[in-house]
């Protein structure tokens, strides 16, 4: 049986995980001494709460080798391939981690580590589409050569609404030199090639938003594209952004997500962009 293994710095849709058999290990979360596993015993709201009480940014760390070995036995039987897809390793060492149990448990498992050049919902379309593949008869091997080619020609653009969790937190470094300086702009960070980097300062919010529509526009002009939004606890302007882009793009289907924990303590509530996906 093909299982489909990813973490928690993927956004699934709500009925993902079920619909399409998809196991999701969770992210370590760290307040203070207090550790937690992200969707098992602290969810978004849950997560935000404490940030507000303590004025803390949580530290997140990947699962280790010894977490992934016990996640692959306890959703996998002996003789499964797990197909094992996985947020980008230049901004994580979760990928790191499941080749180190890959290689402890090859006489149980046919474990097959992706390094995804993801994030947040590009990685859930891309066990999506792993799976649609599998159940249209495709082959393991074809799996892993779609997703190889496919993976870094997903773009996730984001607009950052305040610069306090990034700067708290220190795990973007990419975006650390552009923040130290900046005051009162709306970043613009795009995830491209597995690297999460600023691209812009825009000065309004509104402008911002603008910018992340043309930004995806220039780059799949009108190529056929599934169309995600994701939000840092902003339904309200994740829905705007969708209604707009729904207007731009030439899309075969459209979704909204609230990003994960893992990300959204390291860029901060507010944060909204897009997550486009070429179709074929």
């Amino acid at each position: 049986m093909l299982r489909i293994v990813t973490d928690g710095a993927a956004d699934l849709l709500p009925d993902w995980s079920k619909k399409y058999n998809i196991d999701i290990i969770p992210i370590n979360i760290m307040f203070g001494e207090k550790s937690y596993l992200q969707g098992v015993d602290l969810d978004n709201e849950g997560f935000y709460s404490i940030v507000e009480e303590n004025k803390i940014i949580p530290k997140t760390s990947q699962p280790t080798p010894h977490q992934f070995i016990e996640f692959y036995r306890k959703n996998a039987s002996k003789g499964d391939t797990i197909l094992s897809i996985h947020i980008t390793a230049k901004l994580s060492g979760t990928y790191a981690s499941a080749v180190s149990a890959a290689e402890e448990l090859k006489d149980e498992f046919k474990v097959i580590p992706i390094d995804s050049a993801n994030g947040s919902l590009g990685i859930g379309m891309l066990c999506r589409e792993a799976r649609k593949l599998e159940k249209a008869g495709k082959s393991v091997d074809e799996i892993v050569k779609y997703i190889e080619g496919i993976k870094n020609k997903v773009r996730i653009i984001l607009t950052l609404d305040t610069l306090e969790y990034a700067k708290m937190s220190g795990r973007v470094k990419t975006l650390q030199a552009a923040l130290a300086s900046l005051l009162n702009v709306k970043p613009i960070a795009i995830l491209k090639d597995g690297d999460l980097s600023m691209t812009e300062k825009v000065r309004t919010r509104r402008a911002a938003l603008e910018r992340v529509i043309e930004i995806g526009k220039e780059e799949y002009g009108n190529n056929p594209v599934y169309l995600g939004v994701v939000h840092a606890r902003d339904l309200k302007s994740g829905q705007s952004l969708l209604d707009e882009a729904k207007k731009i793009f030439n899309h075969k289907e459209t979704m909204i997500s609230e990003l994960s924990i893992s990300i959204a303590a390291n860029l901060g509530p507010g944060t909204v962009g897009l997550v486009l996906y070429p179709v074929g």
